[in-house]
C-alpha cells in the first residue's frame, strides 16, 4: 500500500511541473517583454503556444503510451522536458524562446497523459482511486496557482530564465524514483500504429486553435478562414478515420454518450473561462497596483493553498454526495468567484481579490479532480492513456483559448489596440479584466447547468462501454 501512494508522489512531481509551466510566465511577461523586445503579439505567442502544442499532442501521446507503456513514454519525455527547460533558459531572442515553448510543449504533450493513466492503472478500488485522483488533481491545479509565485521568487534574485531552469532537479528526482516505484502499464493488444490518423488529429486541433487565436486578435483574415476550414476538414477525417478502424487511436463513440461529452465539453468552457482571468490578473497587480514580481505571485496564492486543500476533499465529497452534485456545484463557486471580479476597478482593494482568489481556488480544485476521475473511470486501465489525453486537451486548449480571447478584450476595451497590450492604462486594463471576469462567469454558470442536466441518472443503463457508475445516484446516462 506505501508503494502504491510513493508511486502517486512521483506521478505527482510530473503534473506539477507542467501545472507550473503553464502559468509561471505570468509574472515573467513584463520582464520578457524589456529583455527581449518582445511585442504585444509575440507576448501573447510566448504565453499560450505551449498549451496549444499540449492540446494538440495530448490524445496522440495519451493513445502512443497505451501502446508503448507510460512509464517508458514518462521518463523518456521527463528527460525531454528537462532538455527543453534548459534551452528555453538561455534563448536571446523572441523566437528561441517561442520555439523553445514548442519543444516544451512536445515533451508536456508525452508527460501529461501518462501520469493519469498510471494512477488509473494503480489504484484499482473506486473508493483509493478517488482520493488518488484528488491529489494528482489539487497538486495540478496548485502547480497551475504557484507558477506565478514560483516565478516571482526567482525573478526578485536571478534573470527571468531561472523559472525555467527549477525543473531541472525535480525531473531529476521524478525519474529516478519512476525507475523504481513505477509500474510499466499498456494495451496488451494495441493494435497498428496510424500516423495518418495521428497528422490529422494534430492538423485538425491546431488549424482550430490558430484560427480561433488570431480571429480573436486580428479579426477575420485569409489565414485565418484557411486554417478554420483546414482544421475542421482535418478533424473531420479524423473521426471518419477512427469509427471504421479496428484500432483507433481513441474511441470517438465515447462522444455520444452526453455524460463523457458533457464533462470534456464543461471541462473546457470551465477552463477557457478561467485561465485568462487568472493569467492577467498577476499582471493586473504589477501594473495598476505596482507589485513586484514576487508581490504579485503572492497576491494569487489564496488560489493554490485552495485548489490543493479541496482537491484532496474532493474524493471524500463524492463518498458522501453524488459526482453529479458536487461537480455542478464546483462549477458553480468557479462562477462566483469570477462574477465578483466584475466589480473589480484600479482602486480595488487585495482582501476583495483575495478572498474571490480562494473562493475560486477551492472551486477549481474540486471541479478538476471529479471531472478526471469520471472520465478514466469509463474506460478499461489499459485505454485510460486516451481517455486521460481528450480530458486534458479540453484543459489545455481551454487554457490556451481563454489567454487568447481575454487578451483581445483587454485590447478592445482599453480602446487603443494601437499600443502593446500590457501599456494599457491601468482603468482600461481593469475595465478589460472586469469585462472578462464577467465572460468568464457566465461560461462557468452555463457550464454547472450543462453538468446538472448532462449527468441526471438513468435506471439501469451503463453510462459507456466500460461502465460509470456514480456511487451515490445509480448509473450515468447515456
Amino acid at each position: 500500500m506505501t508503494r502504491r501512494w510513493l508511486a502517486l508522489g512521483v506521478l505527482s512531481l510530473g503534473v506539477l511541473l507542467i501545472g507550473v509551466d503553464g502559468t509561471v510566465l505570468a509574472v515573467a511577461t513584463p520582464t520578457i517583454s524589456k529583455d527581449l523586445g518582445a511585442s504585444a503579439t509575440e507576448i501573447l505567442w510566448i504565453g499560450d503556444i505551449y498549451s496549444f502544442v499540449l492540446a494538440g499532442l495530448l490524445v496522440t501521446m495519451g493513445s502512443l503510451g497505451d501502446r508503448i507503456g507510460h512509464k517508458k513514454l514518462l521518463l523518456c519525455s521527463a528527460t525531454g522536458f528537462a532538455v527543453a527547460s534548459a534551452a528555453i533558459a538561455f534563448a536571446s531572442t523572441p523566437a528561441m524562446l517561442i520555439a523553445g515553448r514548442v519543444l516544451l510543449g512536445v515533451a508536456g504533450a508525452s508527460l501529461a497523459p501518462s501520469t493519469l493513466a498510471l494512477v488509473r492503472g494503480i489504484f484499482l478500488q473506486q473508493r483509493e482511486r478517488a482520493v488518488a485522483v484528488g491529489i494528482w488533481a489539487s497538486v495540478f491545479s496548485a502547480g497551475t496557482a504557484l507558477g506565478p509565485v514560483i516565478g516571482g521568487l526567482f525573478l526578485e534574485h536571478w534573470w527571468w530564465g531561472s523559472v525555467f531552469l527549477i525543473n531541472v532537479p525535480v525531473i531529476v528526482a521524478m525519474v529516478l524514483g519512476g525507475i523504481v516505484l513505477l509500474p510499466e502499464l499498456r494495451n496488451p493488444d494495441p493494435g497498428p500504429w496510424d500516423p495518418l490518423a495521428v497528422g490529422l488529429s494534430l492538423v485538425g486541433i491546431l488549424g482550430l486553435v490558430y484560427a480561433a487565436k488570431e480571429g480573436a486578435i486580428h479579426g477575420l483574415s485569409i489565414d485565418v478562414v484557411v486554417a478554420a476550414l483546414v482544421g475542421a476538414a482535418a478533424l473531420t477525417q479524423f473521426i471518419r478515420r477512427q469509427l471504421i478502424t479496428t484500432h483507433p487511436l481513441i474511441d470517438v463513440r465515447l462522444f455520444t454518450d452526453r455524460a463523457f461529452a458533457g464533462i470534456i465539453g464543461a471541462n473546457m468552457l470551465s477552463i477557457l473561462g478561467l485561465s485568462g482571468v487568472l493569467f492577467f490578473l498577476s499582471q493586473y497587480f504589477q501594473h495598476v497596483h505596482g507589485y513586484s514580481p514576487l508581490q504579485a505571485g503572492v497576491a494569487e496564492l489564496p488560489a493554490a493553498v485552495a485548489a490543493m486543500v479541496f482537491g484532496v476533499l474532493a474524493g471524500l465529497a463524492t463518498r458522501s454526495w453524488s459526482r453529479r452534485a458536487v461537480l455542478t456545484t464546483a462549477l458553480a463557486v468557479i462562477g462566483a468567484g469570477l462574477g465578483s471580479l466584475t466589480l473589480i476597478t484600479p482602486s480595488t482593494t487585495y482582501p476583495q481579490l483575495g478572498v474571490a482568489l480562494f473562493v475560486i481556488g477551492a472551486g477549481l480544485g474540486v471541479a478538476f479532480a471529479v471531472a478526471n476521475d469520471v472520465v478514466i473511470t469509463c474506460v478499461p486501465p489499459e485505454r485510460a492513456g486516451a481517455a486521460a489525453g481528450i480530458s486534458e486537451t479540453a484543459y489545455e486548449l481551454g487554457t490556451a483559448l481563454g489567454i487568447a480571447l481575454l487578451g483581445s478584450v483587454i485590447a478592445a476595451v482599453s480602446g487603443d489596440r494601437g499600443h502593446e497590450l500590457l501599456a494599457a492604462t491601468k482603468s482600461g486594463f481593469a475595465n478589460g479584466l472586469a469585462v472578462g471576469a464577467g465572460l468568464g462567469s457566465a461560461l462557468l454558470l452555463a457550464s454547472a447547468l450543462a453538468v446538472w442536466m448532462l449527468l441526471k441518472p438513468t435506471a439501469g443503463r451503463s453510462a459507456l462501454p466500460y461502465g460509470c457508475v456514480d456511487s451515490e445516484e445509480g448509473t450515468l446516462p447515456r
